[in-house]
């Protein structure tokens, strides 16, 4: 017989709860093919981070649904 943990996140009655799949991160991905070693808040901060050839992007850290 096997023993079988299940993880929950409860949330107090002030927070609302967040869909992970609808959280996204926002970056650059550099020239070279790597992103830049921050992110950023809001997409018109990346892009005016970024340098000509650089491109902004998002995705997703729990599932791989590109946006």
């Amino acid at each position: 017989m096997s023993d079988t943990s299940v993880s929950t996140t409860r949330t107090t009655p002030d927070e609302e709860w967040v869909d992970p799949r609808t959280v996204t991160r926002i970056g650059v991905l550099m020239a070279n093919g790597q992103l830049a070693p921050r992110e950023f808040i809001t997409r018109e901060e990346a892009e005016a981070w970024a340098q000509p050839g650089e491109d902004v992007v998002e995705w997703n850290l729990v599932c791989e649904c590109d946006r």
